[in-house]
């Protein structure tokens, strides 16, 4: 006989926050059944609305607070419950930090079957406020006219919002003169539920070392009114601008960035240094968005990676190379291997400005670059992944057990897949040594982390 839910739709019941789920929601438990609570916290008691039932769990939203917990506090954004982007900032930071190593903890072990891994606490920033190098503010209309900003929770309704605490302050000056030019010229805004009008998205670029700008005009088209008048416009009042450019997209989709960029004005990149590293940054390049943690992190890698200055490295996922470059200053020869034609172009060029010759890079999948290699006879000390959050193919995984290098680091910002990927390469003689989790995404409920394996018939010392 099936039994009924404890709770139903629309209903309200009270319970207590034990823990936070991984989309930063409290859980809680109702007569068994697990409730995962957005807004609520570890240690919250709330009165909870319940939105969605399943078989095995119901979602809800606070109504009401019964008891605070100790771990919330009072989030600096006003818009910060509505908007999408940051799922925490009402907890302590620091609770933030302890919460999100727990996560890595629990999915290391749930889904990984790994236990007794050294997971060290999660590397933070001291003013986790400001920390973002690239901000996508998507453009709407509003019975107001132009509206800037964020999508709301769960929709692509836009919130109005023209500055946000953890982007870089130039982003309020770029929207104003923007949304002031689509005004004066009678400019349209993208609907995205009819798929008319111009402007779908502004985004822009700064390189925090250099203090170079650069602002993206996501449209539909290529013609774009009064363009000579609106580089003006940036020009005179954005300090730093390099670079100005119209990307145009004009499919029906989710996806921001269509893959043809105008340059209007300046140069079609913009220039970031890390350290004693010169990077190009493209319109369409991956390039971490957190400037200050992305030196840690990658200061993690090479120290996992143990160069000695005679070893040979592969680099799967290269991208525009940023990890390659750091690695290559250190080893015998390196070699970045990535999917994307335009991030292997950028990476070459970024080898050349930082006349670094020790680092070849190539177009392919890693899963069939990778054996190409062995069969040429390359033979890996160290393997470093940072795929994307789906995490690495099966072929790629197999690709480096084939090559058994001594170490292998992986650089994750998914802990779930993460922990499902270690554990397909612990079957296969490799060991899971130790985890350094890394804030890169303070006030939201991600973190980023870099994992030391080692191979077993090789000393770990």
């Amino acid at each position: 006989m099936k039994k009924d839910k404890p709770v139903r739709i629309g209903g309200i019941y009270t319970l207590d926050i034990e823990r936070m789920g991984d989309g930063g929601e409290g859980i809680g438990r109702i007569e068994g059944l697990a409730v995962f609570v957005e807004d609520a916290l570890p240690g919250d008691s709330v009165e909870a609305e319940i939105t969605q039932v399943r078989r095995n769990y119901a979602r809800g939203r606070v109504k009401r607070i019964v008891q605070q917990s100790a771990q919330r506090v009072q989030a600096r954004c006003p818009m910060a419950l509505e908007c999408g982007g940051c799922q925490i900032q009402h907890m302590n930071y620091e609770w933030q930090l302890k919460h999100k190593r727990q996560k890595v903890e629990d999915h290391l072990r749930r889904i990984g079957g790994l236990e007794g891994v050294a997971v060290h606490p999660v590397l933070g920033m001291k003013e986790p406020w400001r920390y973002r190098n690239k901000a996508q503010f998507p453009v709407g209309k509003s019975t107001e006219g132009i509206v800037t900003g964020f999508y709301a929770r769960h929709s692509h309704d836009i919130i109005s919002m023209d500055d946000c605490i953890i982007q870089h302050r130039v982003n309020s000056r770029v929207i104003k003169e923007v949304k002031e030019h689509m005004e004066a010229y009678g400019i349209e805004a993208y609907d995205e539920e009819t798929g008319e009008g111009t402007v779908r998205h502004i985004l822009t670029r700064i390189g925090f070392t250099t203090g170079e700008v650069m602002v993206v005009i996501v449209a539909t088209r290529r013609y774009f009114p009064g363009k000579d008048e609106l580089v003006g416009r940036l020009r005179g009042t954005i300090k730093g601008i390099m670079s100005i450019i119209l990307n145009v997209n004009d499919k029906r989709t989710n996806v921001i960035l269509g893959q043809e960029c105008v340059t209007l004005w300046g140069q079609d990149y913009i220039t970031e240094v890390m350290v004693n590293l010169k990077f190009r940054i493209s319109p369409l390049s991956f390039f971490q968005v957190n400037p200050a943690q992305t030196l840690i992190l990658y200061n993690k890698v090479l120290e996992y990676a143990k160069l000695k200055g005679d070893e040979i490295v592969i680099d799967a996922y290269c991208g525009i190379g940023s990890i390659s470059l750091f690695l290559a200053q250190r080893a015998a020869k390196v070699y970045g291997i990535e999917v994307v034609e335009a991030a292997v172009r950028d990476a070459r060029s970024n080898a050349q400005i930082n006349g670094i010759k020790n680092a070849e890079f190539i177009t392919g999948l890693a899963e069939e670059v990778m054996p190409r290699l062995f069969r040429e006879g390359v033979r890996p000390h160290a393997v470093v992944l940072d795929p994307p959050r789906k995490g690495c193919e099966q072929a790629l995984l197999d690709a480096v057990v084939s090559m058994g290098p001594e170490r292998v680091v992986y650089v994750s910002c998914n802990s779930a897949t993460l922990a499902r990927d270690l554990k397909y390469l612990d079957g296969r003689g490799y060991k899971t040594v130790e985890v350094q989790p890394v804030d890169m995404f303070p006030h939201t409920a991600h973190v980023e982390a870099v994992i030391l394996m080692t191979y077993c018939g090789f000393d770990k010392e």
